[in-house]
């Protein structure tokens, strides 16, 4: 499997280092660095920090998603559904966790609350045209496949 170095540095001494869960994980996971617990009220978002800001190397991208267990277990997921960390941002990496349940949920210290994912990525040149080329599917939209 293909490696590539990512260098973090920790903002806050408490915080955990990325880790994945097992050795074919897509997704190192992001821990809490708070310093007291955070309750995201049912229906409501919380900014979650972790401690941590990351040098992405050029041409990839860093994108928070949910982890699966509390997302379907706790109904907590980042409010964006998916965060997107740039190669040039070098702040914290802050997960804004929604609670999409009807029960509140508590964030301790420590607490694995995302996953980030390193992807390659193209960079478009948006040009301009009076037309675009004929498909079979045309300007069909939502549904327009037979899906229901």
């Amino acid at each position: 499997m293909e490696q590539i170095k990512v260098t973090f540095m920790k903002i806050d001494p408490r915080a955990q280092v990325p880790v994945y869960g097992t050795e074919y994980s897509a997704g190192a996971d992001l821990s809490a660095c708070i310093e007291q617990p955070v309750t995201i009220h049912a229906g409501t978002t919380e900014f979650i920090h972790t401690g941590i800001a990351v040098a992405i190397p050029r041409g990839l991208v860093g994108l928070i998603y949910a982890r699966s267990g509390l997302a379907c277990k706790q109904g907590l997921a980042p409010a964006n559904k998916v965060g997107v960390i740039d190669s040039d941002y070098r702040g914290e990496i802050i997960v804004a966790l929604h609670n999409h349940s009807s029960e509140d949920f508590v964030v301790e210290q420590g607490q694995r609350v995302a996953q980030m994912v390193i992807a390659p990525y193209l960079y478009a040149v948006y040009e301009e045209k009076d037309s675009l080329d004929e498909t079979d599917r045309g300007k069909g939209g939502f549904g327009s496949t037979g899906d229901k």
